[in-house]
């Protein structure tokens, strides 16, 4: 029984180890197919985004701390039109559970009415994230300049 218990608890570490910066995987979900994720998402606000963009990752692994500056970017660039939520999955499990993740950093992108329409495993590039998101319909929001007195 102890040398299962060992063997379990060793998977479950090289599973985390592992899957730490893979960057290997994107899919897009169909939202049909059996255990697709949807998350409640408010569309009764006037200014509902488009997009919601959740980053599952930890605030301890290197590549979910490349990710930070990422999700940054994608807020400013975009604006009210996307929602950027984290969850330290180390901290808390129940978000890992619910969208099935098999490695970290995982972003997963849901549409305005909550359901998810692609995911991602391992670091994402901020060039692709904006592709992606521009193809959904997402418009970039021009900087403004200070004004100069």
């Amino acid at each position: 029984m102890n040398n299962i218990l060992g063997f379990l608890l060793a998977i479950g570490i090289f599973t985390l180890l592992y899957g730490c910066g893979q960057n290997k995987a994107q899919t897009k979900s169909d939202s049909t197919a059996p255990g697709s994720k949807t998350a409640k998402v408010n569309t009764t606000r006037q200014t509902a985004p488009k997009v919601t963009f959740i980053e599952l990752g930890s605030v301890n692994c290197i590549p979910c701390k490349m990710m930070q500056p990422v999700m940054k970017a994608a807020e400013e660039k975009f604006g009210k039109q996307l929602k950027v939520v984290f969850y330290d999955v180390w901290q808390d499990n129940a978000p890992a559970r619910q969208y099935g993740i098999r490695v970290i950093p995982t972003p997963v992108f849901l549409d305005e009415t909550g359901k998810e329409f692609f995911r991602h495993e391992g670091f994402f590039a901020e060039a692709e994230i904006e592709r992606l998101l521009m193809d959904r319909g997402l418009k970039v929001i021009p900087k403004t300049e200070p004004k100069k007195n």
